[in-house]
């Protein structure tokens, strides 16, 4: 067993305890806290060394040292040193410990270290390093991401403008090796956009990707539970990684990516400070080719490389990409509103009625609409882009049957209303429930016409409606503007009075127009199958 490092001065009071004052080896050991054993080994070694006392003068602590151990010394000169720098890259194997690799090495060493002078040898070869012992890094095991303080200058060609470009860092765990862009913004497209592009770049996908907690990953940051951002999980499930925060405040949890943005900062970024560039992409090509120069440059201290250690220890565990690319995904919460349709950018998709008034989760990309509840999706549209043409997209299949629709909100009891508020209101809302291909459509308009009335008054409203009627104008907006601009209360250049039941004046206005009396009928309608839907799944998948 290796000797248990004691300070020379501590070895002198045990010889002056012994040789000067005859003190017992128990006494002398409760003195100077040495166990027995130690102070009759301190003994033996000092006679024969052809020591006494009192000590030479001349003799420091040195010489002593060696008079006292040499054969220890020599013995441990003799004994074989393994190559620290290949235990160091051994250890970032999954599955590799220091005891498996330390049985290797006295394998090969019979007369090798001990397994806790391996330890403590290999712990003082990584403080000369300057290697952090606190983090284990196995390859292929974490991916850190971040982004740079530095930003990059790009400069538009027709103004002059100067525009700074944020920069993307991301370093694996085991091998340091790093990716590096240059993107607009932080904002959670550019996110994305930018972790896709670090996978292609890898060639693979490592277990756990761990960032930072900016708001395009971390919703809510916390110590115990952080909230990710559901595009960001979105991402997550596509290529099967997991999102592993850092730690609030915690800076030693990400001092990988931290470390990767200074050598970024000092290799790439600062040679690029004065040349001016007139595009992302043009910035991103200088920052490319030297990034390529910078993962083949040997490591300080180090013989090997990013991309050495790269390409042996890490590249063959990263699991497989997904056949297919990612599609960024957007999330939203929504409350289906009680025409059965939610609403997304100026259009409204439906979704089965019996879903009324609940919140949903939407997930909308470039081409589709996915509604979902409790996890279920329940609806998929292909999205609409165009802003001309119907806003509302309905599939037949989400419609009510009349007779089985609750009563709570039908056409009759919109009509109803208005006849109670006055013969226009009733020939305006007549008019808006025949203006869509299904009434239900104009429920939202509908519900908006009755808050005017309780805003403005219901006779103001009556005027309102029928300036409407008179412009055959048929939408909440042109009520709620004549309201909004007072005309209500101007004269109409010629009269316009409704007849009985509004019939001739509807018919006057629309030749297909149903008529207040329509909504009073109870229609069987009769639903076909419908396969939009299915087409959208099968051009989606």
């Amino acid at each position: 067993m290796p000797r248990k490092r004691v300070s020379m001065r501590k070895i002198r009071e045990v010889l002056r305890l012994k040789w000067s004052q005859g003190l017992s080896d128990r006494r002398v050991a409760r003195s100077c806290k040495v166990s027995k054993s130690s102070i009759s080994d301190y003994v033996r070694r000092a006679k024969a060394a052809g020591l006494s006392w009192p000590l030479p003068t001349e003799l420091d602590d040195e010489q002593l040292e060696t008079k006292l151990f040499a054969e220890e010394k020599r013995e441990k000169l003799q004994k074989p040193k393994p190559d620290w720098a290949v235990i160091h890259k051994e250890l970032k194997r999954k599955g590799v410990s220091k005891f498996l690799l330390w049985q290797e090495y006295r394998l090969e060493h019979s007369n090798g270290l001990a397994y806790s002078t391996f330890n403590q040898q290999y712990r003082d070869w990584c403080q000369e390093q300057n290697l952090s012992m606190r983090q284990h890094h196995r390859a292929g095991e974490q991916l850190y991401v971040d982004y740079a303080g530095m930003t990059i200058d790009i400069t538009d060609a027709a103004t002059g403008e100067v525009k700074a470009a944020q920069v993307f860092v991301a370093a694996l765990g085991a091998s340091n090796y790093t990716y590096t862009e240059a993107t607009w913004t932080q904002g959670s497209e550019d996110w994305i956009g930018s972790h896709c592009r670090m996978l292609s770049f890898l060639g693979g996908v490592p277990e756990i990707i761990v960032p930072d907690n900016l708001k395009s990953g971390v919703t809510k940051a916390s110590h115990y539970e952080p909230d990710i951002n559901k595009t960001y999980l979105d991402f997550a499930e596509h290529y099967d990684v997991a999102i592993i925060p850092t730690r609030v405040r915690k800076p030693k949890d990400k001092a990988k990516v931290e470390k990767a943005v200074q050598v970024v900062e000092g290799q790439i970024l600062a040679p690029l400070r004065n040349r001016t560039f007139f595009s992302l992409a043009e910035a991103n090509e200088a920052i490319a080719l030297l990034l390529v120069e910078m993962n083949s440059k040997q490591m300080q201290k180090q013989p090997w490389s990013r991309k050495d250690l790269f390409e042996e220890l890490e590249k063959p565990v990263l699991r497989d990409l997904p056949r297919e690319k990612y599609v960024l995904a957007h999330w939203k919460q929504a409350t289906v509103h009680i025409d059965y349709h939610i609403a997304l950018d100026g259009f409204y998709y439906s979704v089965p009625y019996e879903y009324a008034k609940k919140r949903v989760d939407l997930r909308y990309t470039q081409t589709s609409v996915e509604v979902f509840y409790n996890n279920k999706r329940i609806a998929i549209h292909l999205r609409k882009q165009v802003k001309k043409g119907r806003k509302h997209i309905t599939v037949k299949e989400h419609m009510p049957e009349q007779h089985s629709y609750r009563d709570k909100w039908t056409p009759q009891r919109f009509t109803s209303w208005a006849e109670k508020i006055g013969p226009y209101t009733a020939e305006f809302i007549t008019n808006l429930l025949d203006s869509r291909k299904h009434p239900e459509q104009s429920f939202r308009a509908c519900l908006g016409v009755m808050q005017l009335g309780k805003s403005y008054t219901e006779e103001r409203l009556e005027a309102a409606c029928h300036r409407a009627c008179f412009l055959q104008s048929y939408s909440y907006k042109s009520v709620e503007s004549i309201l909004q601009k007072k005309l209500d209360t101007e004269t109409l250049p010629t009269p316009n009075k409704p007849t009985e039941k509004h019939q001739d004046a509807t018919q006057h206005h629309h030749q297909n127009v149903r008529g207040p009396s329509y909504y009073q009928k109870d229609q069987k309608q009769q639903h076909t199958l419908n396969p939009i839907e299915l087409d959208i799944s099968k051009e989606l998948n």
